[in-house]
């Protein structure tokens, strides 16, 4: 092993990068779980530095192939969630995974309509705007930050019917007769920030998948629109794509 890491592979790539592969083949034939030798044992296994070596165990944990408990080691990581790109609830994509959803609402406000937010909710500015913060869990674990906003008016009394958690979704449907129709999405990926981190169990700087969703009715008026910061190591996004 030492001999392919200072042969001719190493003169094109960084050190650390051709650890990182090892232990990407390493990895494969690992159930979840699984300890990875110590920082020590591999810096001696493969002549390389502490330093390499931890660089390549951050690349790898930020990529979701790793998980790092402090004090305890690292260890091969769950699988991703592979949630498909339909106009779906969150609780029905976790709960199609196999796994148990739920929510904790971090703020329930009402702000005016301002910026970009009048022309993506279809109301006029300074129009009250109800505003539902969410932490989203899995099977209690910290998957995404997700903030909504509705246009108050059309959604009277909906604060009390998900300050307990449940389905936005499941609401509209069920008490307001609203049928979701189309959205307009888009993804683009960011690094996580202090409070981010925190709340997400995740380190600053970790990279998530930022969403943006404007969500229409079946008679055609904006419904929501939803920014939410997904953990870039524990999902990503399936999608099938035909040609026009």
């Amino acid at each position: 092993m030492v001999e392919t890491l200072s042969g001719t592979r190493a003169h094109r790539e960084p050190k650390y990068w051709a650890l990182k592969q090892h232990l990407l083949d390493l990895l494969e034939s690992l159930p979840a779980g699984a300890a990875i030798p110590t920082e020590r044992a591999l810096a001696s296994e493969f002549t390389v530095s502490r330093t390499t070596v931890r660089q390549a165990l951050a690349d790898l944990t930020a990529e979701g192939r790793l998980h790092r408990v402090q004090g305890k080691g690292t260890f091969a990581a769950e699988p991703k969630l592979a949630q498909r790109l339909e106009l779906s609830s969150y609780t029905e994509d976790i709960r199609a995974q196999g796994r148990e959803p739920s929510s904790r609402v971090l703020e329930i406000d009402e702000i005016p309509a301002e910026g970009e937010l009048p022309r993506l909710l279809g109301i006029r500015t300074g129009a009250k705007v109800l505003r539902l913060r969410r932490l989203r869990l899995a099977d209690g674990e910290p998957m995404a930050l997700e903030t909504t906003h509705l246009p108050s008016s059309r959604f009277r009394g909906l604060r009390r019917h998900v300050a307990s958690g449940g389905s936005l979704y499941e609401a509209l449907r069920d008490r307001y007769g609203v049928e979701l129709d189309r959205a307009e999405q888009t993804i683009e990926t960011s690094l996580a920030g202090p409070q981010e981190a925190d709340l997400l169990g995740a380190d600053v700087g970790m990279p998530v998948l930022l969403l943006s969703r404007q969500t229409f009715a079946s008679d055609g008026k904006p419904v929501e629109y939803v920014r939410s910061i997904y953990r870039g190591d524990r999902y990503k996004f399936v999608t099938t794509l035909t040609r026009p």
